[in-house]
């Protein structure tokens, strides 16, 4: 019989990628296992997973409204459904090992697997815990994490460190920087600072771009900046006449980048938010970095996320309140300071946990084969 396996979670891309990557990693190895993902309707994983191949269900799960408390009444009744709805998964899919990777549908999904007693592996992306799986983690089986010191969260001896799993083709890229460059359109001869603000794009880093952009090109690098789709109008106009001072092979503004794997590979700094996919992703490339952590997050984790480097010199930080005055000037002497460089990106490659996809799933085979007790 194949195994069968359901990953439940998602609503940002820092927990769909890992669930995605945990997915590929169990059908490389095992073709004709069955997997079933579990979302939240109106959330980003209800297009990016059936677009990656997989079959996904959504739940009618919102979160908790902490402004407006009286909103919650009709959270808790989406929530009651929820539980239905995921205890009527688990009866037609019967899976043999349940994954949560955070998130609000895991919450009701992984709970109804306890309860029915199918074993449940629990994966946090971040140094400071999310909400679900804190609220999991007591009768979960195992929790693979990417941080030291999560026992202040976990039950340690349910803790493995696996790190965080990262799309497949950023760890594969082998291209030199130059080579690099020069696919994404660049002079090669360049530095190349690289500004990512996330699928939808991050207004305070766009702002701090709006008065870095020109004096980072006046240093004599090139800038890759990356909009997002919300900014990306705003942003364009912003640089139409940047872009016809300077050539494309020195300014390029574009709403999404498709090919991040060359982006690691070719950039002398890469600008950021802390986003946990995104600082496993530069541990594993050791590309250095200047990370602006998002306050608009839960439990600030990207503010711990983006320390766990700074105070190792694996990056730069730069709070969010800070970033539209000190990131041009930052970019700039980092720029001036080869060997700094160098060094951000050999302590950042030291914190890397590589083949995290490959040691969940070895978890979750010894979760399937533990003789039930």
């Amino acid at each position: 019989m194949p195994m069968k396996i359901l990953i439940s979670g998602g609503g940002t891309g820092g927990h769909i990628f890992p669930a995605l990557s945990i997915a590929n990693a169990v059908k490389r190895r095992y073709p004709d296992a069955q997997i079933l993902f579990v979302g939240a309707l109106g959330r980003m994983e209800m297009e990016r997973v059936p677009a990656a191949g997989y079959e996904i269900i959504g739940l009618p799960v919102a979160g908790f409204d902490r402004r407006r408390l009286w909103r919650n009444f009709a959270v808790v009744l989406k929530m009651l459904r929820s539980m239905r709805l995921a205890r009527k998964i688990l009866r037609n899919f019967r899976p043999d090992v349940a994954v949560g990777v955070g998130g609000y549908a895991s919450g009701p999904t992984l709970k109804a697997a306890q309860k029915k007693g199918i074993p449940t592996l629990l994966q946090e992306q971040n140094s400071y815990a999310g909400v679900t799986n804190k609220l999991l983690a007591k009768k979960a089986d195992a929790i693979c994490v990417a941080y030291s010191g999560m026992e202040r969260f976990f039950p340690a001896d349910k803790i493995v460190m696996t790190g965080n799993p990262v799309r497949h083709e950023i760890v594969t890229a082998r291209e030199d920087p130059a080579t690099a460059r020069r696919a994404l359109g660049f002079d090669p001869a360049r530095p190349l600072v690289a500004v990512v603000g996330g699928s939808l794009g991050a207004r305070t880093v766009n702002d701090a771009m709006k008065l870095a952009v020109e004096k980072i090109l006046e240093a004599g690098a090139s800038v890759l900046w990356q909009t997002g789709k919300l900014y990306s109008d705003e942003c364009q106009e912003f640089a139409a006449p940047l872009m016809e001072k300077w050539s494309s092979e020195r300014l390029q503004v574009m709403p999404f980048v498709s090919r991040m794997d060359l982006v690691y590979r070719g950039a002398a700094i890469l600008v950021s938010r802390a986003g946990a996919s995104t600082i496993s992703e530069i541990q594993l490339t050791g590309v250095p970095s200047v990370l602006i952590p998002s306050p608009n997050v839960a439990e600030d984790h990207q503010r711990h996320n983006a320390m766990a480097l700074a105070d190792r010199g694996a990056a730069v930080m730069i709070l969010d309140k800070d970033a539209r005055e000190q990131l041009g000037d930052t970019v700039v002497n980092l720029l001036g300071d080869e060997e700094r460089l160098r060094s951000i990106g050999r302590e950042a490659l030291k914190m890397a946990l590589p083949s995290s996809d490959d040691k969940i799933v070895d978890r979750l085979v010894e979760l399937i084969e533990k003789p039930s007790k």
